[in-house]
């Protein structure tokens, strides 16, 4: 399912309809709705719009072109409407100094206290932001500091102000824009931030994407949104509404997430979770935070036994179904080395088309032997996190449990190429680290590279 986070059903061109935009979404894999409001008024009309449906919810709030009329009393027959469950948000409020339809003193002033007000019932804050980015960011800090939580609705900054953004504790809403061809400056933020820290919108009936581009917009349309930012970020559509989606429910409460996986897809793979247990403790490991991967929770209570985790992957249409599965989940698969060789033997007479393993290379010294051998005939492609073209760096990077693991590593990968058909090092492109130098040290081992992004904002 795909969260329109934003939209404005309450706005002449959807409102005579909102029936059939509504059905029109749900056709389109939407599974919820938030309709924001702008004044006093239209967050009255959200708030009726949104009891009508189960997957409709409501923001309240007064926007910054409406600041030059509001009164604190309107403000506060606001916060009494914010207690209905279906008010999931504080806004839209913040700054437009594009339009400067309200003097920009009195924008400020009503921001603040719309922001506080939000903190004080424990809502999230959607923030508008045209042209005011440092002013923007000096009302949300102090409130930041004390719990305030949001969004940069309709993200309209570059890849440096969306560092700022998310530093502040704040995601970043994605529209349509993104697929105007030339919106680099957007395409550029959506490479370069973490995909959990974003979410979708269409703010319809505005910014409809470019194959409607001229036309309304509506929630049903965010399908476009969605595909184009899985171009840029090399992922499935899926994949994006499963991470975006998560992100919309940690924040607002609304839309469905995914209990802890045995067996996850991304894009065409088909991923096994075996352990939680790793071997180093890499300091660009996002799971050292949270066991969330691409929208799948990853966390176990335990470690599953064979025969659970070949029931996952026959309810995810059995091995034959993907173009590989791959040992890769929270932890270190090779950490569990008879449990892959025993599912992978029995994954290939299930009719699986390649097999793969993500590991550390850390399995010879962990186990005393050359496990890539025991691999042999059973594993098809083997993916091993190098990260470094040297000990000290490695050790710096990785934190492996003790001396001389990098040569460890080193050894596994020579091991590797006799025996396993493909063989590729990887390294997380971290600030400082020469991968041009870890990409050499990989092609004098006579294997493949592959440089894995990192996400340097956020």
């Amino acid at each position: 399912m795909i969260v329109d986070t934003h939209a404005h059903l309450t706005y002449k061109g959807l409102v005579e309809d909102v029936d059939g935009v509504v059905a029109r979404a749900r056709g389109e894999g939407v599974g919820a709705i938030i309709t924001i409001g702008i004044d006093a008024a239209d967050s009255v009309r959200a708030v009726e719009i949104a009891k009508r449906y189960d997957d409709v919810w409501a923001a309240v709030g007064v926007h910054p072109h409406d600041t030059e009329k509001v009164t604190q009393g309107e403000l506060n027959e606001l916060a009494k409407l914010a207690e209905d469950p279906k008010v999931v948000a504080w806004g839209e409020t913040g700054l437009d100094y594009f339009r400067d339809h309200s003097p920009r003193d009195v924008q400020r002033k009503w921001f603040r206290i719309q922001a506080a007000m939000a903190r004080e019932q424990g809502l999230p804050l959607v923030v508008h932001d045209r042209e005011a980015h440092d002013e923007v960011l000096k009302v949300l800090e102090p409130e930041t500091k004390k719990g305030l939580r949001g969004v940069m609705h309709c993200f309209s900054g570059d890849v440096e102000f969306a560092g700022k953004v998310l530093d502040l504790g704040f995601n970043i809403s994605i529209p349509g824009t993104v697929t105007y061809p030339k919106n680099t400056m957007l395409k550029d933020v959506v490479r370069a931030v973490p995909l959990e820290r974003c979410m979708l919108e269409t703010d319809c009936p505005f910014l409809s994407p470019q194959k409607y581009r001229g036309k309304k917009n509506e929630p049903a349309y965010i399908i476009h949104t969605a595909r184009e930012v899985a171009e840029l970020k090399g992922l499935g559509v899926e994949d994006v509404a499963r991470i975006t989606t998560r992100a919309a429910a940690e924040l607002f409460g609304v839309g469905e997430v995914e209990r802890p996986r045995l067996a996850y897809a991304i894009r065409n793979s088909l991923y096994l979770n075996i352990t939680d247990k790793c071997t180093n403790a890499c300091v660009f490991c996002s799971k050292n935070r949270d066991p969330v991967v691409k929208g799948h929770d990853l966390s176990l209570g335990r470690e599953p036994g064979a025969e659970e985790l070949l029931a996952a992957v026959e309810g995810e249409g059995g091995p034959g179904a993907w173009e590989e599965v791959v040992f890769c989940g929270y932890g270190e698969p090779l950490l569990r080395l008879e449990l892959v060789e025993k599912l992978a033997a029995e994954l290939k007479r299930r009719g699986a088309k390649k097999i793969r393993v993500n590991t550390d290379g850390l399995a010879d010294m962990v186990h005393g032997e050359n496990v890539t051998a025991r691999l042999k005939g059973l594993v098809d492609a083997i993916s091993v996190s190098l990260n470094a073209a040297d000990s000290e760096t490695y050790e710096k990077l990785c934190r492996p449990p003790g001396e001389g693991a990098f040569g460890h590593v080193v050894e596994f990968l020579k091991r590797a190429k006799e025996n396993i058909p493909e063989v590729t090092a990887t390294a997380v492109t971290v600030p400082g680290l020469d991968v041009k130098a870890v990409e050499k040290l990989a092609a004098s081992l006579g294997v493949e590279f592959r440089a894995r992004q990192y996400n340097e904002v956020g």
